[in-house]
């Protein structure tokens, strides 16, 4: 069913490093920044450490109350890809394009990015990357949407030495800090938006990146797949709920049908979305959301044709639905800003 909260898999010295040598090189001391974490500075050079998403989260929650500076996330963003996790961040080192850099961090997600999915859309004309929250982040959403998007634009401008022209909206208010957007990710932004999204012209998707290595790439992406293999798992549980809502979403759903169909029981899968902070009816509501808002502004379908894709057989309980999710009507929402 994928990884969960509690379930430890995350290197301690990969991803969690990275935000731990950025509060001490600002004077924070590792044992304020660990507390609660159930790990040891000691822990973490030994290179043996793993702890869960959740352990991860109460550090990022740590690490912004010891910093309390607006620029953390971006800084912890610019760190990001590559690192020194080894075979994924070979992946990204060595891509041979933006594309598919993307790719692979959408595939190898459970190791470059445990916290958000990253989701691909391609138009005719853009590439769309939304984030989906995997774990139950709750407060600390903000700051892994900030850090991962400023990570992708980070990688981007390294690697084709050039600032890329994207676009970006926020489903939440503008920050006071805005400005740290201007600086770190780029000055067409939009908030208050239905969803939070980073879009960029498809012809900078395939211009070839300087340290592309089909072989290194190869080898790399074969490490990659035997350590999934080795999980179990490829995403989160919260990953594999949605996918099989979206393929689904036209059909009757219920906790029950969809607690049969990952061989468990009611009662369980509702214990581990209780776990992440969650509930059925929220998962399938976001997974109805997230699918019109895509046929809304990715693929430009009128209200009958959204209505009919998620299974709603009358117009106006739909608009009515649609209103609950994002608090407009279908008439209010607009593209996206790249349309």
């Amino acid at each position: 069913m994928g990884y969960e909260c509690d379930s430890r898999f995350i290197a301690a010295h990969d991803l969690p490093a990275v935000l731990i040598d950025l509060a001490r090189s600002r004077g924070i001391d590792s044992h304020h920044l660990l507390r609660g974490c159930e790990l040891f500075y000691e822990d973490i050079v030994t290179g043996r450490a793993r702890v869960s998403p959740a352990q991860f989260l109460r550090l990022i929650a740590n690490a912004r109350r010891l910093l309390d500076a607006p620029d953390s996330s971006f800084l912890f963003g610019q760190r990001l890809w590559p690192g020194h996790y080894g075979a994924a961040s070979q992946l990204l080192e060595q891509a041979d394009n933006l594309l598919q850099a993307l790719q692979d961090l959408g595939r190898y997600r459970a190791l470059l990015s445990p916290l958000l999915t990253p989701v691909l859309h391609l138009d005719e004309q853009y590439l769309h990357l939304y984030w989906r929250d995997s774990c139950g982040a709750a407060e600390q959403l903000p700051f892994l949407l900030e850090a991962s998007m400023t990570a992708v634009v980070a990688l981007a401008r390294r690697q084709q030495h050039e600032r890329l022209p994207w676009r970006l909206q926020f489903a939440y208010a503008e920050p006071r800090h805005v400005e740290q957007y201007w600086v770190h990710l780029s000055d067409e932004l939009s908030f208050d938006r239905p969803s939070t999204v980073m879009s960029l012209p498809r012809e900078y998707l395939l211009r070839p990146w300087p340290h592309a290595g089909a072989t290194g790439a190869h080898i790399a992406r074969q490490q990659c797949d035997q350590q999934l293999a080795q999980w179990g798992w490829q995403g989160s549980l919260l990953d594999e709920l949605h996918a099989h809502l979206s393929a689904h979403i036209h059909q009757p759903l219920s906790l029950e049908r969809v607690a049969e169909a990952f061989a468990t029981s009611p009662a369980t899968l509702k214990r581990k979305l209780s776990k992440h902070g969650s509930h059925f009816q929220e998962r399938l509501d976001r997974a109805r959301c997230e699918l019109a808002l895509y046929l809304y502004q990715v693929k430009g379908c009128s209200n009958d044709e959204v209505a009919q894709r998620l299974g709603f057989n009358d117009i106006t309980n739909f608009r009515r639905s649609f209103k609950r999710w994002t608090g407009r009507v279908p008439s209010e929402l607009g593209g996206l800003l790249c349309r």
